[in-house]
């Protein structure tokens, strides 16, 4: 079991119609992620709903991708949180799960200075001995990591990698650079991934995966092999359902998309609501593209389309 590497899908959190986890589909979840080669999971990010989820909800997640995964791929825990205390008490409870590492987002809501910034993630590394890595979403939570900052937490052991969700190739090469080639640059942004790849990152960590795993997995396995030919076509072929990703409250796209192919993710919680009727059209065409491309297989399932769409 490797580290750190290829890509990693952002859990989806299943709930059933009164919005509480399905742990029945959570599990038949995994598993799809496993049969499609998947190199890890990544429990509690954006995608997954942290920010709605109880701590006992969390725990249980964890606890079950654990059970599910059964060492065959690395199960990252997302702890982030406001307060350096609680980031503290869940990461701790997250390492006695037998979690492999740790995402922790910048606190959000609060506008820290990097000097902050430092604190707070130096703290938590003192807390576990597991791995940590950073994650960075300044569209969420208002507050940026620089390259200068990485840099120094990276100097602490059990700091080891960065996911960077701000969209900009930019940054991610300057957190290459500034915190050198033992520590992992991951793409959060899934039409980065093979940009990231060749620029020296690791790999991604994954919302589309979700959706089209097995063609997420291969940009990385054609890029690993050489063929990077065959790794820009399979990154090209993300680009409709990135466009459709951005028409509605985020995880709104990708969960009705599961719906639709019968994967049983139900709605996001409250107050996330249905889709606008132009983003449900349009993802109707998204799909129907995919099938045709032989990349979702199935006839489409409506039996939660049509309740989104009213």
């Amino acid at each position: 079991m490797t580290l750190l590497q290829g890509v990693i899908p952002v859990l989806m959190t299943p709930f059933t119609e009164r919005e509480e986890l399905n742990e029945r589909v959570l599990r038949q979840y995994i598993r799809r992620y496993l049969s499609a080669g998947v190199h890890g999971l990544f429990c509690l990010g954006t995608n997954g709903e942290f920010f709605s989820l109880t701590e006992e909800e969390k725990i249980r997640i964890v606890e079950i991708a654990v059970e599910e995964a059964k060492g065959k791929v690395p199960i990252y825990a997302g702890t982030g949180g406001i307060s350096t205390k609680e980031v503290v008490r869940l990461s701790e409870k997250m390492e006695e799960l037998g979690a492999d590492a740790l995402s922790v987002i910048t606190p959000y809501f609060l506008p820290l200075t990097q000097d902050e910034l430092l604190g707070h993630y130096r703290s938590v590394a003192a807390s576990v001995s597991l791995p940590i890595v950073l994650y960075n979403f300044p569209a969420r939570t208002g507050l940026a990591i620089e390259s200068e900052t990485v840099a120094e937490l990276a100097k602490i052991p059990n700091i080891v990698a960065i996911k960077d969700s701000s969209g900009s190739f930019e940054l991610i090469e300057q957190y290459i650079a500034a915190a050198g080639p033992d520590f992992a640059v991951l793409a959060g942004s899934d039409a980065l991934l093979l940009k990231t790849l060749q620029a020296g990152g690791k790999g991604g960590v994954s919302g589309s995966a979700n959706v089209l795993p097995e063609l997420m997995v291969s940009i990385y396995e054609h890029w690993r092999s050489g063929n990077i030919e065959a790794a820009g076509a399979a990154q090209a072929l993300l680009q409709p359902l990135s466009q459709a990703y951005r028409m509605s409250t985020l995880p709104s796209v990708f969960k009705e998309a599961m719906n639709r192919m019968g994967l049983e993710a139900g709605p996001c919680r409250s107050p996330i609501g249905p889709l606008p009727a132009e983003a449900s059209e349009e993802l109707d065409r998204v799909l129907r593209h995919y099938r045709e491309l032989g990349h979702i297989h199935g006839e489409p399932n409506d039996r939660f389309a049509g309740r989104r769409r009213s």
